[in-house]
């Protein structure tokens, strides 16, 4: 039987999040920021009024507000972000129980054995429906055969929107894409693709494994089957979580660290935690 994965993916979350419980915010510019002071002050989410001045997630505040001279900053309220995405986590599992976050506002749904709800852009138009009435917010959810598909359908149409990666339509819709939209391409992987010529999903596919393994090691050949559509791996049912496989911890300090005493204080620190996670 050909699965059925969805993709769904919260609108903006935290922004929406913060629009949805203060009614002074919609329709305004509006990103929510770590703290300045604490040198987390870079965006972290952003509402579509603020996108169109250029607004990006990841940018530094001030930035941000050379962009947007009206932008509304509001810190994160992460209790209440947890909140809803368990909320909207509860519904989802009214239709399988194999659901995986990935991440606080993005989940894949294994809904293969569903079919009591409808074909799956059914049960994603339905889900879109019941998460709005639920708790006001949107979701966009992509529809396919397997996860990878599924989440880059989730990002091809925004917000509140399904989109249906097939079989038979997947090779229009994902080649033309940009190979930095396929999952796990991030920057390092971007650059190197792009100094061989590899710009869209379509030419990555194109390339042979054994060039992509020696420019990128495994890695290269994860991709090249991505591209391909070759996706196998599966939706974790929920609760179970993906063995670990690493253990580090990162920090971001208050100033600047310019003498050897303080870089060995803090990494004194950051090894402590990892020792401790690690027993």
């Amino acid at each position: 039987m050909e699965r059925v994965i969805l993709h769904s993916d919260l609108n903006n979350f935290y922004a929406s999040a913060e629009c949805l419980d203060n009614a002074a915010l919609r329709g305004k510019p509006v990103a929510v920021c770590g703290d300045p002071a604490l040198r987390h002050g870079i965006v972290l989410a952003k509402s579509y009024e603020a996108k169109a001045f250029g607004v990006a997630t990841g940018q530094a505040i001030w930035e941000a507000r050379s962009r947007c001279p009206g932008l509304v900053v509001v810190p994160p309220r992460y209790d209440r972000y947890l909140e809803l995405s368990h909320q909207v986590r509860e519904l989802y599992l009214q239709y399988t129980d194999q659901v995986e976050p990935f991440g606080l506002d993005e989940c894949w749904l294994d809904v293969t054995g569903s079919g009591v709800f409808g074909d799956g852009k059914a049960i994603a138009d339905r889900l879109r429906r019941e998460v709005r009435a639920e708790t006001g917010l949107t979701i966009s959810v992509g529809v396919s055969f397997n996860k990878v598909f599924a989440k880059l359908g989730s990002d091809y149409k925004k917000p509140d929107a399904t989109t249906v990666i097939s079989r038979e339509n997947w090779q229009d819709i994902v080649w033309p894409l940009p190979v930095g939209d396929l999952l796990f391409v991030g920057r390092a992987a971007g650059r190197v693709l792009h100094q061989y010529g590899v710009e869209t999903i379509g030419q990555l596919a194109a390339c042979s494994p054994q060039m992509l393994e020696t420019l990128l090691g495994k890695l290269g050949l994860q991709l090249h089957e991505y591209a391909n559509g070759l996706d196998g791996s599966p939706v974790r049912p929920a609760g179970q979580q993906e063995p670990v496989k690493s253990v580090g911890n990162g920090t971001t300090f208050p100033k600047n660290l310019t003498r050897w005493e303080e870089v060995q204080r803090g990494l004194a620190v950051l090894s402590d935690s990892v020792a401790m996670r690690l027993r």
